[in-house]
């Protein structure tokens, strides 16, 4: 179909799609069980009478609106650019534009919350599991979108798969459109493999190895290997070492996958203890440096410039900055170590790992659903905002699965990838692979798929109401004394632990922990998880 035939009448294509899930219930995946729209007296024709004019033939025409939508991280240099192609686009289908806002990643998860408490009027919003969106929609953070799905968003209500739409229902109403695109991303890091290779060290199996290429970065190669912010990369490697898996937070968690109902605070116990003692080894060693805790600027970015060696990514970014290096023709070779390998399992992610989902401040729920709806399923709006625009951020590879970053003959230098949270939208028969990418990623997927397990933590809700002073509190001693400690950024580690802990117990810890197993167990205990 051509893109003119695609872009042609969207309102009796619309009403086409629409008689027919009235006629069949549902489609594709939703098995016939998707709930039908509500019957609210607006005209079937998609949104056609959302906010509209009478027009000659008696039906709705669009008024135009503009649209403001938020994810998180940061905006492209070229994003204005973008946005402005987007909308000459989203103009003349759907009478619509949008505003494009990013929350940047300083601090992004305080800038959240506020969005979505302060009652800033928000269209959409990216919404995740790692983003509490589970604790959010049951809070009313969000809209339900049950009723509105199969009318404003016909064709991705019937090929997002039924047990993703499962996914992302709390309380009977579905808060979310998660994105389609199964992924895992378990922690690792990128490194510099021509350096370990050059420095005859062995291939990475265990912390132990890891610290002999550090050691060896900094004393023969004279380079701060973990340079920049440091503590996720610390932190990261800590509890997927000793499979610690928090429910919560950092401080809070079962002691290992196979051991769900044994929640312990983390701080408190003899791995916590051992692992800070390492740490501050690491640190007086100068595997970091002492400004870690406030530098803004993320270890990758040394690696690029020579002068880092070391950056904890999951396996998809971690492609992203390997194929950055190779378009940047940096004389580099760049390695990947995921850590399922100490442990030999992986948890996949949840659909809700990334989706969009609509505040209940917007004022333009229908049409961010048209406009999601389109995003998603139709390849032009899909390329632009996912990939950037063609010719520049991006050309066509040698088939349609497949594009060339950047276009030929432009300078990543000054032309940067486009590379934004897009996360929330991704439909896997819209995405393409890179010429010339990284083929570890392939590779990576073939050997997680026999070693998957499903996330029996990610999906427990906590509201904490009844311990928000506490949590509150325990918040900002971790903050205080649990991330110094965690760097080895100290004199005294005895010292520095036992008032940390004292802290954690003053601030209420226990109480939370009690909280935190009570909710987890009533989940267990409704999964029938031992």
């Amino acid at each position: 179909m051509s893109m003119k035939q695609k872009r042609a009448s969207l309102f009796v294509v619309l009403t086409m799609l629409t008689s027919l899930l009235a006629a069949c219930g549902g489609n594709n995946n939703n098995g016939g069980n998707a709930p039908a729209p509500a019957n609210d007296g607006a005209a079937s024709n998609n949104g056609a009478a959302v906010n509209g004019e009478a027009a000659a033939d008696g039906e709705k025409k669009l008024e135009k609106v503009e649209l403001t939508w938020y994810l998180l991280g940061d905006a492209h240099k070229d994003q204005d650019k973008v946005v402005a192609e987007f909308n000459k686009m989203l103009s003349k289908d759907l009478n619509a534009t949008i505003k494009l806002n990013f929350t940047t990643w300083n601090d992004w998860q305080t800038k959240y919350n506020l969005l979505l408490t302060s009652g800033e009027k928000v269209d959409m919003i990216f919404a995740s599991s790692w983003s509490d969106y589970y604790k959010l929609a049951k809070q009313g953070a969000f809209l339900d979108l049950k009723d509105l799905l199969p009318q404003y968003a016909p064709t991705t209500w019937g090929n997002v798969p039924k047990q993703d739409w499962e996914s992302v229902t709390v309380a009977g109403g579905i808060y979310a459109v998660p994105n389609t695109n199964a992924e895992y991303t378990p922690d690792g890091f990128v490194y510099r493999e021509d350096w370990r290779k050059e420095l005859n060290l062995p291939e990475f199996t265990d912390v132990n190895s890891i610290e002999a290429y550090l050691d060896a970065v900094k004393t023969q190669k004279k380079v701060t290997p973990i340079n920049g912010a440091a503590y996720e990369n610390v932190q990261r490697l800590f509890r997927t070492w000793y499979d610690f898996q928090p429910i919560g937070s950092d401080v809070i968690g079962a002691t290992s996958y196979d051991a769900p109902r044994d929640i312990q605070v983390i701080p408190f116990t003899a791995q916590f203890e051992e692992w800070v003692k390492r740490m501050k080894t690491w640190a007086d060693k100068g595997y970091w440096n002492k400004n870690a805790l406030s530098s803004k600027q993320e270890a990758g970015d040394f690696i690029k410039t020579g002068q880092g060696a070391y950056y904890w990514r999951n396996p998809s970014s971690a492609g992203g900055f390997i194929n950055e290096i190779t378009a940047k023709q940096l004389k580099m070779e760049i390695g990947y170590f995921p850590f399922t390998r100490f442990h030999n399992y992986v948890i996949p992610t949840l659909p809700i790992a990334n989706g969009m989902a609509i505040p209940k401040s917007s004022k333009n729920p229908e049409r961010s659903l048209m406009v999601l709806d389109k995003l998603r399923n139709d390849s032009a709006y899909f390329n632009l905002l996912t990939y950037g625009i063609e010719g520049t951020h991006w050309a066509k590879g040698e088939d349609d699965k497949t594009i060339v970053i950047p276009a030929p003959g432009v300078d990543l230098n000054k032309t940067p990838r486009y590379d934004i949270a897009s996360w929330g939208w991704r439909y896997e028969p819209n995405m393409k692979g890179e010429k010339g990418g990284w083929a570890g990623l392939d590779k990576l997927k073939e050997e997680f798929k026999p070693i998957s397990k499903p996330d029996i933590f990610g999906p427990i809700y906590m509201d904490y109401e009844p311990v928000k002073a506490e949590l509150a509190a325990v918040n900002q001693v971790f903050e205080q004394y649990g991330k110094p400690l965690m760097l080895g950024l100290t004199s005294n580690v005895d010292a520095s632990l036992m008032t940390y802990r004292d802290k954690l117990k003053a601030a209420g810890i226990e109480k939370v922990l009690e909280y935190v197993k009570t909710e987890a167990n009533k989940y267990y205990d409704e999964k029938g998880i031992q």
